[in-house]
């Protein structure tokens, strides 16, 4: 059956990086996945959390945030109560994705925050997210080793992530949120480019699924996480 905005079941919406976005961060992008936008930026601090103290090795860590108007109605700032349970839970996502591509030691005790700020919201801001914050990752550390803060890139692969689910009896890739918010099967899947899984979060919001379901719709994952590591390679070719 045709999709909400016309696209096949394994078609991804229209995707684009633009690296070096923010001029004044150490590395950023902006990522775009059909309607949703987000600006990822990688900043590098001179110091490490206190419980890394005298190990020899870095940290990334990352925060997440939706300005009030990227979604169809307001959603109020988080500035006064602290971030919500979702925004919570979501740059703890991105952190700890992100974390398992990098050699801590080679990073040296030095932080690098990922900042992923919401512009447009249509579905897949956390996929959007971890695979844009690769890029500005990629950037920043690139950098240190221009400047000679380390030795070698401490990268040991790209990560992307996407979403795939199951709409009326359908399984489509990369979800916009006509389709999230009434699929039956909803599930993001982050990995690296060298096949490994790195987080897989499938729920079965109106229905249960069985393991061939669940591999129907990983293998349709592969074919979204495939694009996004082109994409990222093409993204960062003229600066790594």
């Amino acid at each position: 059956m045709p999709r909400f905005d016309g696209r096949g079941s394994n078609q991804m919406r229209h995707c684009k990086i633009t690296p070096a976005f923010m001029p004044y961060a150490e590395g950023s992008c902006l990522v775009e996945m059909g309607n949703t936008r987000v600006i990822c930026t990688a900043s590098v601090e001179e110091k490490i959390p206190p419980f890394l103290k005298g190990q020899g090795q870095g940290w990334v860590s990352a925060e997440y945030s939706m300005l009030p108007r990227a979604t169809q109605t307001r959603t109020q700032r988080e500035t006064k109560s602290g971030p919500g349970g979702r925004t919570v839970e979501i740059q703890r996502l991105i952190g700890r994705s992100l974390r398992t591509v990098v050699e801590m030691p080679v990073l040296g005790e030095r932080t690098i925050w990922l900042d992923c700020d919401v512009l447009q919201a249509d579905g897949g801001t956390r996929c959007a997210s971890i695979t844009g914050a690769y890029v500005a990752l990629a950037i920043a550390c690139r950098g240190l080793v221009k400047s000679g803060q380390i030795n070698r890139m401490p990268l040991l692969g790209q990560v992307a992530a996407i979403s795939v689910g199951v709409v009326n009896t359908d399984e489509l890739l990369d979800l916009c949120y006509e389709e999230d918010h009434k699929c039956g099967v909803d599930m993001n899947v982050i990995a690296t480019d060298k096949g490994k899984y790195i987080e897989v979060q499938g729920t079965g919001e109106q229905i249960p699924f069985d393991r061939n379901r669940l591999n129907r719709l990983l293998d349709l994952a592969q074919i979204g996480l495939d694009e996004l590591f082109r994409l990222q390679k093409a993204a960062l070719k003229d600066i790594l």
